[in-house]
């Protein structure tokens, strides 16, 4: 299991993974017609400064580095690793919550290549709030481990950046309750973002 990775950079990888990466279009990929593992994830906001514009997300979806299933790279000779991210649609259910529905079996496992099954797993679920103050994205994550276990984690992010206009755009992956953070803790304000299995 890959250990945590920035909201920054699978934001980033989200960002660019149409444009290059893998040679896999987004039309050949499949999606599981009738997907059975379903969590609901929650965003709990606390003492922001104000609210959020836009509140979205997305599913990141990965086949495995060892899997042979794609081509090689030929600049660098290791075989491309495909990837898709889609889309979490939140939905305000509080005056300070967001839900939104994940599924860890959304794609399909397939023969794509004619090189063999492809076998995807999904590593994280991003969501990233957005206010119209600035291009900020505040981008708490769960790792597949962490929605698995049903479990719920706190993230802080700076009221400074939230309020700063001038500030340019960037994901703001947060930080925990770090002494930092204590010491300082009115300047900080709190997402908790929390998984619960969703049974038939």
């Amino acid at each position: 299991m890959p250990t945590r990775l920035t909201s920054a950079l699978i934001f980033s990888l989200a960002l660019i993974s149409s444009a290059c990466g893998s040679s896999m279009k987004p039309s050949d990929i499949k999606q599981n017609p009738h997907p059975k593992q379903r969590y609901e994830v929650t965003l709990s906001i606390d003492g922001a400064p104000g609210s959020f514009d836009a509140v979205t997300g997305f599913m990141q979806y990965e086949v495995a580095k060892n899997d042979p299933c794609a081509p090689k790279d030929p600049i660098s000779g290791l075989h491309d690793i495909p990837e898709q991210h889609p889309p979490i649609t939140f939905a305000k259910v509080g005056e300070h919550t967001y839900t939104g529905t994940v599924y860890t079996d959304l794609m399909q496992d397939d023969d794509y290549y004619g090189m063999g099954v492809c076998h995807w797993h999904m590593t994280f679920a991003v969501s990233l709030l957005k206010s119209k103050n600035n291009g900020v994205s505040f981008s708490p994550d769960l790792s597949l481990d962490e929605i698995s276990a049903q479990q719920s984690k706190d993230f802080y992010f700076s009221k400074a950046a939230y309020l700063d206009t001038k500030s340019p755009s960037y994901p703001d992956s947060g930080q925990s309750l770090t002494d930092t953070v204590k010491k300082y803790r009115s300047d900080f304000f709190r997402i908790s973002i929390s998984a619960k299995e969703v049974t038939p």
